[in-house]
């Protein structure tokens, strides 16, 4: 019939009951934007990419570092043991005067000899771990590593320079077992006459 043909024909889209905004959107969805998407997902996978290589960079630094420290530290407390051993073969040293050791033969030479070659090879095994002696005879005063007994004056150094080490100390790497007992100097002594100048009679 006439009346029936000039209607018009709903589309297949009306059909099956889609709305028309939604589809004209899909249909003018610009390639750009596609790639623009794949591309922003490229870069978040890179950026996530280049921090976990980051944090596992910074964890192996730090794994070789804690092993390094802990091969490096192993002996600290066997060696803070053993500076007793060696402060005992150097008093043992230092109580033998001059001339008797000048004058020593037979047994009494090989004695010396003896104490002195242990206290060598101690030292030689400490610092083969490590373990180095701190003696810091004529050096600027440094609190991280010496200890002021006390202080006095001293002709050729400067204040704050160590001029006495009452005890040598000992450091294992980065770290102290033993500060240095030290005496420093508190600069050159004042002559009396120059501390107290006698007055003139006329009070120049």
């Amino acid at each position: 019939m006439a009346g029936e043909d000039d209607k018009p024909q709903a589309s297949s889209s009306e059909a099956r009951g889609e709305p028309q905004d939604a589809v004209a959107a899909e249909a003018v969805t610009p390639a750009e934007e596609l790639v623009a998407k794949a591309e922003q997902d490229k870069a978040e996978l890179k950026d996530k990419l280049l921090r976990a290589l980051a944090e596992m960079e910074n964890l192996r630094r730090r794994t070789e570092k804690e092993v390094a420290d802990t091969r490096s530290y192993a002996v600290t407390a066997f060696a803070r043991d053993m500076l007793s051993v060696a402060d005992n073969l150097r008093r043992a040293i230092e109580t033998i005067p001059a001339e008797a050791r000048k004058s020593a033969d037979g047994a009494l030479a090989g004695l010396i000899d003896g104490i002195e070659l242990t206290e060598r090879e101690l030292a030689k095994a400490l610092e083969r771990h490590g373990v180095r002696k701190v003696d810091p005879a004529g050096q600027k005063f440094d609190p991280n590593l010496h200890q002021a007994m006390f202080e006095a004056p001293h002709d050729s150094l400067a204040k704050g320079q160590v001029h006495t080490v009452v005890q040598p100390g000992y450091a294992i790497g980065e770290r102290v077992l033993r500060p240095a007992l030290v005496g420093v100097s508190s600069g050159a002594s004042t002559p009396a006459n120059d501390a107290v100048k006698p007055r003139r009679a006329n009070g120049e």
